[in-house]
Formats: C-alpha cells, sequence, structure tokens
C-alpha cells in the first residue's frame, strides 16, 4: 500500500505567538480552516514552495487544558536551512532561545512558544565553527 506524507499536527495555546514563531522560520500559510461547531482552527504553515511539508497548527477556541506542559514527547520538527548561523541570529534577534547552538555548524534546536521542539540543520556541508556559537553552551533542554 503507498503511504503519502500529509502533514505534522502540534497543538498550540496562543495561535498568533505561534504562527509569529513559525513565519520566524520562514513557513508561510498556506491553508486555513475554521469550524464554528467545533470551536477550533486549523492553520497549515509550510516553507516557500513546500506545500507538501506543513504543519498544522490546532487552536481551541476555548483553551486546550489537555495540552501538556512539556510537548518533549512529541519528538521535533526539522527544517534545513541555508545558513545556520544567519537562521539562529535572526530568531535570537527575535527573542528566541537557542536551547542546542549550532557549535559545530551543522544542527541547533529550539522551541516554539508552545514548547515544540524545532530541529535546525545546515544545507549541504557544515559550517565552520564560529563565534558567538562555538563556545555557547545549551539553554534549557531541547
Amino acid at each position: 500500500m503507498p503511504l503519502t506524507y500529509l502533514h505534522t499536527m502540534v497543538r498550540v495555546k496562543d495561535l498568533e505567538a505561534s504562527m509569529a514563531f513559525y513565519k520566524l522560520l520562514g513557513l508561510e500559510e498556506i491553508r486555513r480552516m475554521e469550524s464554528e461547531q467545533g470551536r477550533f482552527s486549523l492553520i497549515f504553515m509550510a516553507p516557500p514552495d513546500q506545500p507538501d511539508c506543513p504543519v498544522e497548527l490546532t487552536y481551541n477556541w476555548d483553551g486546550d487544558e489537555a495540552l501538556p506542559s512539556d510537548s518533549r514527547h512529541f519528538g521535533h520538527l526539522a527544517y534545513r536551512v541555508d545558513d545556520i548561523y544567519a537562521t539562529c541570529a535572526h530568531l535570537m534577534e527575535n527573542g528566541v532561545t537557542i536551547n542546542r547552538p549550532p557549535r559545530d555548524g551543522h544542527m541547533a534546536f529550539v522551541r516554539s512558544p508552545d514548547n515544540i521542539s524545532v530541529e535546525l540543520l545546515q544545507a549541504g556541508e557544515p559550517l565552520a565553527p564560529a563565534e558567538p556559537w562555538a563556545s555557547m553552551e545549551n539553554t534549557g533542554h531541547w
């Protein structure tokens, strides 16, 4: 039986904050569904020119007490970036904590406002080690 990837779903508590975070990563809204009866919104966001690789943000209008405080059991989302140092600098400038800095010029981890772990991987070969990343310690868990 053939298998086709559809999307990854994450529940969000603050839709605007979560959308802003994913926009900082470079994703854009590609589709939205609002359900008056179900009282929820589904917002699909994907990298430009990659509508087949979306993350679905599920927002329950009346809150979501079932949402765990630490979504580490989820695993992570992963995105390839052209320049991991520039991406991490952009995120830091916008208030995002770099939980696992790209000390190796290859991999970093950050977390969304809903504690979703996001892995960033350098496209191609790792970049040469550079400061401030090379000596930056981990912050929290990733």
